[in-house]
């Protein structure tokens, strides 16, 4: 990679950029949510004697886990629940009702919220189904209930929701209906399936993982994953976030929130979003569009936003296991520790996989090790502590390990063999954990054998994986956390363009209305925002041919002028390397009778004749318009390759500067890019400017859909937008 191009990109003038600003603001929105999570006073409204409904589990589990408020059950049916006196309504309650809990049929819960109205209730959980995920009757339902809470300032979580836990020993409220209550951590679950979290729940108990918060928001008619981050943020029970989506309300919002929270507060946020496989981008006319499937969008905004995306649940509580209990690592250098050679040699090909190095030790830490460990032992990394290890070899082996300056941290392997005081280990590495200002990982490799000394592990918060590639894997993704807080900080950069030249050719097309522009017009946009384009004229007729030529010279390139055809080398719309005018005349009468013999139906403007840009390395950048997220910028190889080899990148925008070098940085054929065979490296300041530029344009023209410039041709010094393409909003 080309260090001076990639760290220090040309500055270029900075103005103030009204689209810029919105998607910052709406970051900044906060909701009282402490009513919701700390309530003095909780109502149960459809509490029931019938001991296995809805009403009386939640109202059940409010009273047995320890809740340090009053609970009034709501149902005027009854007389009490559960030995609790009962009340018709929440206007009958003497008393200052923080949250209420429902748990009534949907079509009755707006007379429930405009009673909860009346009594100034601040928040409201609505366990209930029944809403939109049924169809239009359940949808309408959902949106008089929104209105109703809106109307009164009421705080809404759910509907279709399991509801919410809070461990804090000073609130202690379980108002769900699940079977068990969290036990107390440091770690917060945000999850849209309610199914789901009962799952998690059960599994988060058998593993001894704790949680600060447990969060079912369900339909979020409301409260959204946006309003629980921010409570989050600030909350000093939580170090960290996890979360299952199914969609995301807002992506830019989402963006700046999570950049702050990962970012500037420290909270990691691990996330798994769900429908991968989705496909969204079918019926698009452009490169960029064709790749941008719908899970693009997601890994775009989880990049922006410093979150760690995972596939499966295993991981999300794989990684929630050492980001809420261990401190971070201050590099990449791992060091370890096993009793036997098969599984080190296993953990090296995992972490050198994950992208993380070998420790080398120091010469104290190698006469250390050599002076505790027997003959047979290795004293170089892996460390293979032999067969017959003992805890007080591990306790040697580690303590050094552990105080090597040239330590990054350690994993920690066990086979279970004979002599293997397999407690007793598990015991020491819970003690050296504690002393540790490194992150140490366990893998007890096994099932029966190993299991009290797993319990030890995880009683003591000790990251433990059944086998050393876990490990490896969660180490890895706390240094790229690490290294996403290290980052330097940037921002949009926003310059000096020439708007009122795009206003008019994007008028102009609207006008005669089209919404594909040729690439003469496409071109002409981005030489008004600072492109570098080629020169370049249109010839309408045979007769204009010469003068072009004497003004461009040759080399040329020579591509059908049509608003209808976007692929011109399917109906052989392009000819290079033209080098005199005969060929210019040739290449011309042959383009036009292959257009409308292929395309008669086809608007011709003439052909668009453009000087040849030297070989260089090719790329594409693009933009497509996500239905929810707005703009998403794409980065990757170009020219005739791009779909075949997909080697993009996609981030929204407004891009940041830091974005912008990502984007360059994170294709599979980057070395292609940094040089090979004696070639030097591209110009990486100029295409990151123009993935700046591109930004800006796209945000401050919602009118483009889709944008193609394949190829930018990219050069040790400088780079040129050989061909473009444009499709506006219809």
């Amino acid at each position: 990679m080309n260090t001076r191009a990639v760290s220090d990109p040309p500055r270029a003038p900075v103005f103030k950029s009204k689209a810029l600003e919105d998607t910052r603001d709406w970051a900044q929105q906060r909701r009282d949510l402490e009513p919701l999570f700390a309530p003095r006073a909780v109502a149960v409204v459809g509490a029931s004697a019938r001991r296995d409904s809805v009403g009386q589990s939640v109202f059940r589990n409010l009273l047995s886990s320890g809740y340090t408020g009053v609970v009034y059950p709501i149902n005027p049916k009854h007389r009490s629940i559960l030995g609790v006196r009962s009340y018709a309504s929440v206007l009958e309650v003497d008393d200052d009702l923080d949250l209420v809990v429902i748990a009534v049929p949907a079509s009755a819960i707006p007379e429930v919220l405009g009673q909860c109205a009346q009594k100034g209730v601040r928040s409201a959980i609505v366990l209930s189904a029944g809403f939109k995920e049924t169809g239009a009757e359940g949808a309408v339902f959902e949106d008089e209930m929104r209105k109703r809470a809106e109307e009164a300032g009421i705080a809404l979580l759910g509907p279709n929701c399991l509801g919410l836990i809070n461990t804090d020993p000073a609130v202690s409220m379980n108002a769900t209906f699940a079977r068990v209550m969290a036990a107390p951590g440091h770690v917060a679950f945000l999850s849209q399936s309610g199914a789901l979290c009962t799952s998690i729940l059960d599994y988060a108990r058998a593993q001894h993982i704790g949680f600060s918060k447990f969060i079912s928001f369900g339909n979020k008619t409301d409260i959204d994953e946006i309003d629980l981050l921010r409570y989050l943020a600030t909350d000093e029970k939580t170090s960290a976030i996890l979360m299952y989506v199914e969609e995301l309300s807002e992506g830019p919002r989402f963006i700046h929130l999570a950049r702050e929270i990962t970012g500037v507060i420290g909270k990691p946020i691990l996330a798994i979003k769900t429908g991968r496989t989705q496909q969204g981008a079918s019926a698009a006319s452009s490169h960029t569009g064709s790749l941008a499937g719908a899970d693009a969008a997601y890994d775009a905004i989880m990049a922006q936003a410093g979150v760690l995306r995972v596939d499966t649940v295993q991981e999300l509580f794989d990684y929630a296991m050492a980001f809420g209990s261990q401190p971070m690592p201050r590099g990449d250098r791992v060091a370890i520790v096993t009793n036997a050679g098969g599984p080190g040699i296993m953990a090296t090909d995992a972490c050198v996989y994950q992208g993380l190095n070998l420790a080398e030790f120091s010469a104290e830490t190698t006469d250390k090790l050599q002076e505790a460990l027997p003959a047979a032992a290795s004293c170089h990394n892996p460390v293979d502590l032999v067969g017959d290890a003992r805890s007080d070899r591990y306790r040697a082996a580690l303590a050094a390990v552990l105080k090597d300056r040239g330590v990054d941290g350690v994993i920690a392997i066990l086979t279970p063999q004979n002599m293997t005081d397999i407690d007793g280990i598990a015991s020491v590495l819970a003690e050296l954990a504690q002393e540790s200002s490194k992150p140490l990982f366990a893998s007890f490799m096994g099932g029966v054998d190993v299991a009290s000394g797993v319990q030890i592990l995880r009683r003591n918060n000790v990251p433990h994986y059944p086998f050393p590639e876990g490990a490896a894997r969660v180490f890895a993704a706390m240094w790229r956390y690490q290294r996403w807080l290290d980052r330097p900080r940037t921002e949009e950069r926003i310059f000096d363009v020439d708007r009122k030249a795009v206003n008019e050719i994007f008028s102009k097309a609207r006008a005669e209305g089209r919404t594909q522009l040729p690439e003469s017009e496409a071109v002409a946009v981005l030489a008004a925002y600072g492109f570098p384009t080629l020169r370049a004229e249109t010839a309408s007729a045979s007769a204009d041919i010469e003068g072009i030529c004497g003004r461009l010279g040759f080399p040329l390139v020579m591509k059908i002028a049509s608003p209808d055809i976007l692929h011109k080398t399917d109906v052989g719309g392009v000819v290079l390397n033209i080098k005199d005018v005969s060929a210019a005349e040739k290449a011309f009468a042959d383009m036009m009778n292959s257009v409308k013999k292929q395309r008669p139906d086809a608007e011709i403007w003439g052909v668009h004749m453009q000087q040849m840009a030297a070989s260089g390395r090719e790329v594409i950048l693009g933009a497509t318009r996500d239905a929810r997220f707005g703009p998403m910028l794409m980065f990757g190889l170009g020219g005739i390759y791009t779909e075949a080899l997909g080697d993009v990148t996609f981030r929204l925008a407004p891009l940041r500067e830091l974005s912008a070098r990502h984007m360059l940085e994170q294709i599979r054929g980057r070395k292609i890019l940094t040089g090979t065979r004696g070639q030097g490296p591209v110009d990486f300041a100029v295409l990151q400017e123009c993935l700046e530029r591109l930004s800006q344009l796209v945000v401050e023209f919602p009118t483009i859909k889709e944008i193609d410039i394949n190829p930018l041709i990219a050069y040790e010094e400088g780079a040129v937008a050989a061909d473009a393409r444009i499709i506006l909003e219809g």
